[in-house]
């Protein structure tokens, strides 16, 4: 009889705990959002490093998660105002999210495409502008918290370029990481952002730039040996004729003098192999513009609506491992939930514990 009861008080706990969400992130909740345009660097000013942030209108939540979405334009043209952009912001946020569309800093044409250095430097560039962008927020946060944000769920994406930029800001994890022969990459690091490595130049310093996911339309990694276990989830949408970053491994923009990009047909593998959380959604026969003309193509718009269920997996209303740890730890009975996860149970304490693997994750109060 008291098996029953606490598995039934676990399974309440259980559904409690995934219905904190409430509704939001899921569905466009809102009818309207209020975009607003800031320089994002305390280093730069300039149109290069400023974003646009979408909020939601009339939402009174105050702990949203914050998705920043990169522009495509094979790294010397785009902006933040881009269809795709647009498009995404403003859905993601009728959702509830809070949104910004990024400009980064671009290259000349003629010397990103024949110069293998300038491409290493001008991804790296963007990749500081990025984390940059990021340690914006934190710091608004530690401020006031202007655009009512969780600075602890944060995920960066784009289209293309944008989606390179993403993936590169997660997956590369120290400038050890980068090769010296050809070319000398962590030089070039050491550049651009000088004493603060990978971090960049572009500032706000002082605040993390650590992420909670990568989303990628059409992107990919110069080396997917840089994904490891440790790192981001990752959810990606590509076409399996994509040329022009490649679905496979190629040289970007399909130009034998650009450096080589490993697409969704690479990444994922790499990713099941390391036992890295990942999500894919994969057009078969499809090239890479789908994305470029936002809700007008129907693929874009099931892109958004797989970013969308992928994403909400990763929220903290709506996984257990988000709930603070509390209370005493005493007179603890052991049962088996109905997931079939070992748990325990105090019978003069509100305490109740979630194991993964055999080891202790969270506690939860049970009233």
């Amino acid at each position: 009889m008291k098996n029953l009861f606490f598995t039934l008080v676990f399974s309440l706990v259980i559904n409690s705990v995934f219905s904190q969400c409430e509704g939001r992130y899921e569905t466009e909740i809102f009818n309207s959002v209020t975009s607003t345009t800031i320089n994002y660097s305390d280093v730069y000013t300039n149109s290069q490093h400023e974003m646009d942030i979408y909020t939601p209108d009339g939402d009174t939540e105050t702990n949203r998660p914050l998705i920043l979405f990169m522009h495509g334009g094979s790294f010397t043209a785009g902006t933040k105002t881009m269809t795709d952009c647009v498009d995404f912001c403003e859905s993601m946020a009728k959702k509830g999210y809070v949104t910004a569309s990024l400009n980064y800093r671009l290259a000349n044409p003629i010397s990103f495409i024949s110069s293998n250095t300038v491409q290493y430097e001008t991804v790296l560039k963007a990749v500081s502008d990025a984390k940059s962008a990021i340690r914006y927020f934190r710091k608004d946060f530690d401020n006031g918290n202007t655009y009512g944000i969780d600075p602890n769920t944060i995920f960066v994406g784009g289209y293309s370029a944008g989606a390179v930029i993403a993936v590169h800001l997660a997956y590369i994890d120290s400038i050890s990481d980068l090769p010296t022969s050809p070319i000398d990459v962590q030089a070039i690091v050491n550049n651009v952002g000088g004493s603060y490595g990978l971090e960049g130049d572009a500032g706000n310093y002082g605040y993390s730039s650590d992420i909670s996911g990568v989303i990628s339309f059409a992107g990919g990694i110069n080396d997917v040996n840089w994904i490891d276990a440790n790192d981001e989830p990752l959810v990606s949408v590509q076409g399996t004729s994509d040329l022009t970053v490649n679905y496979n491994c190629g040289p970007g923009q399909n130009l034998s003098s650009v450096l080589t990009l490993c697409g969704s047909g690479e990444m994922h593998p790499r990713a099941d192999n390391v036992g890295l959380h990942n999500e894919k959604l994969i057009f078969n026969g499809e090239g890479h513009t789908w994305a470029a003309y936002g809700n007008s193509n129907p693929k874009f718009v099931q892109a958004l609506d797989f970013t969308t269920n992928s994403l909400y997996e990763l929220l903290p209303c709506n996984n257990t491992t988000s709930i603070s740890s509390v209370n005493s730890e005493k007179n603890l009975i052991k049962i088996t939930d109905l997931l079939g996860r070992k748990t325990e149970r105090t019978i003069n304490t509100p305490l109740f514990y979630i194991y993964s693997n055999g080891e202790v994750e969270k506690k939860i109060f049970v009233n």
